[in-house]
């Protein structure tokens, strides 16, 4: 069994039940009411300043030049391309980039992204890699999830957001960054010591 699905199969309890979470079930239909909607998306955006300073510190301590580099686009990317999807819906709602991300972090937003800053701050490549992954990996299985019968109606309210989540482009970033978080980590976490087992689980699963 590959590290990253060893990582998952202790994680299955949690893993299957966001699948079947109402917030998913009904934005996958389009019945999830707008102002739930625009709550998550603007703590999504105050998210993704965190997740990039995550990338950010991944490549500082990357092994190599290739991974630095491809930490370094993620950076990029998760403010570039992810921003781009949160400021469309942030003009529907007339609120400037400004405005979305001076919103108040929830408290369970707050202790997620305190918890991935920790672990970028005295963490390793590898480890940083890990903690950041259930994200990418999570939305890439739940738009595969959402559009298993295929692509959304036009008049889909969250189209956007299920098309950008189920891409091929969006499929690759966790594909790599589950493959790299175990040739970084190439000392066998959980093989070698059951204690760095349950640290990295614990990395993973919060």
């Amino acid at each position: 069994m590959s590290f990253s699905n060893h990582l998952r199969k202790l994680a299955t309890p949690i893993w299957d039940a966001q699948l079947i979470h109402p917030f998913v079930v009904a934005l996958g239909k389009g019945t999830l009411p707008e102002r739930k909607f625009k709550y998550y998306i603007l703590q999504d955006a105050r998210f993704l300043g965190d997740l990039a300073r995550v990338f950010s510190a991944g490549a500082l301590k990357a092994p190599d030049s290739e991974s630095a580099l491809r930490l370094t686009k993620l950076a990029e990317e998760t403010i570039v391309v992810e921003r781009s999807l949160h400021e469309g819906y942030g003009s529907r709602w007339k609120m400037t980039a400004t405005q979305m991300t001076a919103v108040p972090m929830a408290p369970t937003n707050y202790a997620y992204t305190r918890h991935m800053l920790a672990v970028a701050q005295s963490g390793s490549a590898a480890e940083i890699t890990v903690v950041a992954l259930p994200c990418a990996w999570v939305y890439c299985v739940i738009g595969h999830h959402l559009l298993k019968k295929g692509p959304p109606a036009k008049n889909h309210p969250y189209r956007d957001w299920l098309m950008l989540y189920a891409s091929p482009e969006f499929a690759e970033v966790q594909q790599w960054m589950r493959k790299e978080g175990r040739s970084m980590g190439n000392d066998g976490w959980y093989g070698r010591k059951e204690t760095n087992g349950r640290i990295v689980y614990h990395q993973f699963a919060v």
